[in-house]
């Protein structure tokens, strides 16, 4: 729930990124592939047809709910390309290698984006309320932002870590169940802990997410940094 002051109307960061919906959907494909390779003895192909046709039913239902389209295709196209590596290579542990390497690029993504002064999490939250860049130039949301986007970085790396000795070993139920595992779970308690260090970084009496600051509009004696 959000605090008094928070310029939110009550919404949290999961409000505002839908990272609860993006996490399933994403999850549902490599369960169907694993599932399928398993029941049918070992079988790549039957473990890819499953995986598309449950990628294409996530999709078509998104579609038919009104859902961005752009987010539905790319989460479309992560299941093919994941399909055509495992169908390319003829190992089932590679329909996770895309994964594997979007965490690990996901992770330096954010890193770099924190020392460079751009935060990918304020990239991201400032074009879900239309803001563009506007919050860069409030010094209070700037550093609020680069101190949650750590987090961020944090989960991605938390995958790579588990996902990567698995992979090696070749172990693809097991990669199943971590991907279940680190998917909405890890997410939430991701969105939890970043909107907590957001909103613990930003002053009392700062107007909150939707309301970036000019610091050339305030009033003289109206610092508010901490």
């Amino acid at each position: 729930m959000a605090t008094k002051g928070d310029g939110t109307g009550g919404e949290s960061l999961a409000d505002l990124l839908g990272g609860r919906r993006g996490a399933i959907d994403a999850t549902l494909p490599p369960v169907a592939f694993g599932l399928a390779w398993w029941l049918a003895g070992q079988s790549i192909g039957a473990g890819v047809a499953a995986a598309l046709v449950v990628g294409g039913g996530v999709a078509g239902w998104r579609l038919w709910r009104g859902h961005r389209p752009r987010s539905v295709l790319i989460g479309l196209l992560a299941t093919c390309v994941a399909a055509l590596i495992a169908l390319r290579t003829g190992r089932a542990v590679d329909f996770f290698l895309l994964q594997v390497v979007s965490n690990a690029a996901s992770s330096l993504a954010f890193a770099v984006s924190i020392v460079l002064r751009w935060p990918l999490l304020g990239v991201v939250v400032g074009a879900a309320l239309g803001q563009r860049g506007r919050w860069r130039r409030d010094p209070d949301l700037l550093r609020a932002y680069g101190r949650a986007s750590w987090i961020w970085a944090g989960q991605y790396l938390a995958r790579v870590l588990v996902f990567v000795p698995l992979y090696l070993a070749d172990q693809v139920v097991a990669l199943v169940g971590a991907r279940v595992v680190m998917s909405w779970p890890l997410v939430a308690a991701t969105l939890a802990v970043s909107w907590w260090v957001i909103r613990r970084s930003l002053p009392a009496d700062h107007p909150g997410l939707r309301h970036p600051l000019d610091p050339a509009a305030r009033p003289v004696g109206s610092d508010t940094a901490s």
